[in-house]
């Protein structure tokens, strides 16, 4: 079986070193990046997750990460000494998955790579399954088994959090969601105050991918003062 592929992108060696031997040490293979130029170069299909930090000499994390996913949908995992929630919003927003801030503890670190790579093997993977089936909805095509979403048969390249929250609602049709639902289903994490800026930000890009008219959504839906569904 081949090894899970990791991309650190840090201008700062130590760390990267470390990431190296921590990461490796789990039984993955690590590629090094010393900034953006040298990580767009490197990055390919066989990649299963980015590390990227945001403040790099060369190019912007919040840039190589917009690049990273015009032609990528792995799983990318911010790594930096910003934590406000403007820096939280701008790496969602540019297509970022979950957001660690320095210094961080190494089982933290751990913890969160292996729940973003569990969710990308599962709903995306590399195999296609033997049994495809899908979620139908409208003009939508969601592919219950993989990362997989289609749009009068074109593919609307979702991020994995975006998929899994797509899917999500499809499967229970007429619920509304509360952000907490939500952030707890997909993310598998204890829900946070901040927790809610973070949902609301892959809701609207959501929006932006599969809407004909995101700013007045006929998919999901918005229940004011309750959450979201898809009717």
């Amino acid at each position: 079986m081949e090894k899970t592929v990791i991309l650190v992108v840090d201008d700062d060696s130590e760390i990267r070193e470390l990431l190296d031997t921590l990461l490796t040490s789990e039984g993955y293979t690590v590629w090094q990046a010393d900034g953006g130029t040298q990580a767009l170069e490197k990055m390919n299909s066989a990649v299963d997750l980015v590390i990227l930090d945001v403040m790099m000499p060369d190019m912007s994390g919040y840039k190589v990460c917009s690049l990273i996913r015009a032609d990528h949908n792995v799983p990318i995992l911010f790594l930096t000494a910003k934590g406000l929630d403007s820096d939280l919003t701008m790496g969602y927003s540019c297509g970022g998955d979950d957001y660690l801030t320095k210094p961080f503890s190494c089982a933290e670190l751990l913890a969160r790579v292996k729940g973003l790579l569990r969710r990308y093997h599962i709903y995306m993977g590399k195999e296609t399954p033997i049994h495809e089936s899908y979620l139908e909805y409208g003009q939508l095509k969601v592919n219950r088994e993989f990362n997989e979403v289609l749009k009068n048969n074109i593919d609307l390249n979702l991020t994995e959090i975006e998929y899994q929250i797509l899917r999500l609602m499809l499967t229970r049709k007429g619920k509304v969601f509360t952000v907490q639902n939500i952030y707890e289903s997909v993310w598998n994490e204890l829900y946070l105050s901040i927790s809610a800026n973070t949902v609301m930000v892959h809701i609207r890009k959501l929006r932006a991918k599969i809407e004909d008219d995101p700013k007045n959504p006929e998919v999901v839906k918005t229940v004011w003062g309750k959450g979201y569904r898809i009717e």
